[in-house]
């Protein structure tokens, strides 16, 4: 399927010595409470560090293992995140999430408790000088028809969200995060594979840049630290995940490259 022109953002502007900074698929919540809030505690820790020179940071999807709102009622946990997103909010500095596939059922609490914007496909914008296509990645490029064609569309059903929203939060938040962690556990070992031009994601950048031109595809999803050539003047940057790399990219007006979080 041929990709579509994609919705633009507002251009981000960085002034001398700023950067901006993107991340995903941290999995909180996997593989168990202990583990996960051990992660959470190092991208606080992540947070705080960036946000000394951040213009903006991108948050890619994934962030949860699994992510429900109930009208009255979120996932337990994740307090130490929250509060230093609200923070760095409340401080003036943009942030901007995307859903991913285990998280894609948010609906209004960032934005209206974090004044943190919460998109569900790909967009491009302008980052100082130059072009960025930026989203989780799932269900882009070919294959994969099952998600794309059954799964996708039925997560993301005002009905199937209504009706799973009539389950008592114990049952329904305990049922999806045991399948969540089901689902990732069975694709470990095609995660840990590089598949060369096979790599999905970077069909996708190669037929979007055929009829828009980016400099820089930021992804998600795929769970390796990837910087691919697309076309001459143009990459593909996919930002790993931090149950293994805790991998990070960073763009300072002139090159994105991929960092490593030792903190």
């Amino acid at each position: 399927m041929t990709p579509k022109i994609l919705p633009e953002l507002p251009p981000q502007a960085l002034a001398p010595g700023q950067r901006v900074y993107f991340a995903s698929d941290f999995h909180l919540g996997a593989p168990d409470a202990a583990t996960s809030r051990e992660r959470e505690r190092r991208i606080v820790r992540w947070l705080d560090e960036v946000a000394k020179d951040a213009a903006a940071i991108y948050l890619l999807g994934d962030v949860f293992d699994f992510w429900f709102e109930y009208k009255h009622a979120i996932p337990r946990g994740f307090s130490r995140l929250q509060g230093k997103l609200a923070e760095l909010t409340d401080a003036g500095l943009p942030i901007t999430l995307f859903t991913g596939n285990h998280d894609m059922w948010m609906f209004g609490y960032f934005t209206q408790e974090m004044g943190i914007p919460v998109l569900r496909d790909p967009v491009s914008q302008r980052i100082g000088n130059q072009y960025f296509n930026i989203g989780h990645g799932d269900g882009l490029g070919p294959g994969d028809f099952a998600y794309k064609h059954v799964l996708r569309p039925m997560f993301n059903s005002p009905v199937t969200q209504w009706l799973f929203a009539r389950l008592h939060p114990n049952l329904g938040i305990g049922l999806a995060s045991r399948w969540s962690r089901h689902s990732r556990l069975q694709n470990g070992a095609a995660d840990a594979t590089y598949f060369g031009e096979d790599e999905w994601l970077l069909q996708y950048c190669r037929e979007l840049e055929k009829r828009q031109h980016h400099d820089y595809y930021v992804f998600g999803h795929r769970h390796l630290p990837l910087d691919v050539a697309v076309a001459p003047g143009s990459r593909y940057i996919n930002l790993g995940e931090w149950v293994n790399y805790c991998t990070y990219g960073v763009y300072d007006g002139n090159e994105l490259v991929l960092r490593e979080f030792k903190g």
